[in-house]
């Protein structure tokens, strides 16, 4: 999520944010569908939630959506064993709730995706990606379709956007769309969340806990943060994944790895036994998932989604990577562009590889993280592996080579990709411009 700030736009809204809705279905399928979107948590949760879904949390469903991909799990008997891997978009959306906490829910029509992520489960749930894009980002947006009319005349395709106005133009099918065309990958099911979605996690689990390497200080958000550890839920944890202008250079490149240091602290909590054994925690947890968030039509399938699940429960936190989808800047409108290394990045999804992080990659504080100096490691945590050296202008590896069934290879990313594991404690440090 993020403070909402005066953009200049390549595109001219011709077409106000429209949401189609499904007719309703009979109490028993709506039971039977609300206890599957329950897994939608699965973005940084695990298989249990789904045993303390009550029936009577069939009223927090939302609609779902469509997405021009979910032909790919016709005749899939294992979502969560598909061929190449699943992947789930997330995208958080700065659509104001109507109670006014976040400033005046009618002062602009635009609804933007400013986080938008990608979710890779590998194949062999041997390891998980998560990638973020930054909100700024320019973009090709192939032709979708009408979200008000599936059935009618298309939206045009546009050569130049932000990312980040993508779900305003075409839905969350058009921004899965574009993504599909940036990365080569095929995206089935995604959700979207809005600000009281986070607040509600966070709460659910109990806190999560971050780390502060300086004081922290952004009057935009309202996040002030003195160094040390800190266990953020509700408004909080809103707030700090908020900030742009109180961490590293104040940019969205640096909120992006404050979040990622955020997502990781989160992973580790979800998969702590303290979380997964207590029955209030998951029922709050789902209840906060089903009230907050819009899933695709797919993630309503109760067997899919239990597959989805099995796959997350036992990955090893080190084998869980969140990576900066990497760009450089250009000119004009405060914008960037994919840079070459993103070329890696795509071939390791395509290819359903692991990825290796430089940790020099991630030293810096101008992109919001240093490392924790004082963190213990992680019991049986091994030791992140050092890439050898990757020539940037070299060819990436074949997308259409499979990995061997027993150790995939792993897609070494060039030392401009920052990122972390989610076994990684971090440390987020300020903005002192």
């Amino acid at each position: 999520m993020s403070d909402r700030t005066t953009q200049q736009s390549r595109v001219e809204f011709a077409l106000p944010p429209r949401h189609g809705r499904m007719p309703r279905h009979g109490a028993l399928r709506t039971t039977a569908k609300t206890a599957a979107s329950v897994i939608a948590v699965l973005a940084v949760s695990a298989a249990a939630i789904v045993a303390y879904a009550a029936v009577d949390l069939f009223a927090s469903v939302k609609p779902p959506v469509q997405l021009e991909s979910e032909k790919m799990l016709e005749g899939v008997p294992d979502i969560g064993a598909m061929e190449g891997g699943l992947n789930f978009l997330l995208v958080g959306s700065d659509k104001r709730p109507e109670d006014g906490a976040f400033g005046d829910p009618d002062v602009e029509s635009a609804t933007l995706n400013d986080v938008t992520m990608l979710l890779h489960i590998s194949q062999d749930h041997s390891h998980v990606e998560v990638v973020s894009f930054p909100r700024d980002l320019i973009v090709s947006v192939p032709e979708c379709p009408n979200p008000e009319d599936p059935e009618g005349e298309p939206l045009p395709a546009l050569s130049e956007a932000k990312i980040n106005e993508v779900l305003a133009w075409g839905g969350l099918g058009c921004v899965a769309s574009t993504v599909e065309e940036l990365t080569g990958v095929g995206i089935p099911v995604g959700g979207i969340v809005e600000f009281y979605g986070v607040a509600a996690l966070s709460s659910a689990v109990g806190g999560v806990e971050v780390c502060v390497a300086e004081p922290i200080s952004d009057d935009y958000t309202g996040t002030y943060l003195d160094a040390g550890i800190h266990t953020l839920s509700g408004m909080e944890a809103l707030q700090f994944l908020r900030t742009r202008h109180g961490v590293g250079d104040g940019s969205d490149l640096g909120r992006i790895s404050n979040q990622q240091t955020f997502l990781a602290s989160l992973m580790r909590t979800m998969q702590s036994s303290g979380t997964l054994g207590d029955p209030v925690k998951l029922y709050s947890i789902a209840k906060a998932v089903l009230s907050n968030m819009t899933l695709s039509n797919k993630m309503q399938d109760p067997a899919q989604l239990m597959s989805i699940a099995r796959t997350l429960q036992d990955v090893d936190l080190s084998k869980i990577a969140f990576v900066q989808y990497p760009t450089a800047y250009t000119d004009g409108f405060g914008a960037v562009v994919p840079s070459e290394s993103a070329a890696f990045v795509n071939a390791a999804l395509q290819a359903d590889r692991p990825v290796v992080i430089d940790p020099n990659a991630t030293s810096g504080a101008d992109f919001g993280t240093v490392t924790d100096p004082n963190a213990p490691p992680e019991p049986g945590t091994p030791a992140p592996a050092t890439p050898a050296p990757v020539d940037p202008s070299a060819t990436p590896v074949d997308p259409s080579a499979a990995p061997g069934p027993d150790a995939p290879t792993a897609e070494a990313l060039p030392g401009d990709v920052t990122g972390q594991t989610a076994a990684e404690v971090r440390c987020s440090s300020a903005n002192e411009g």
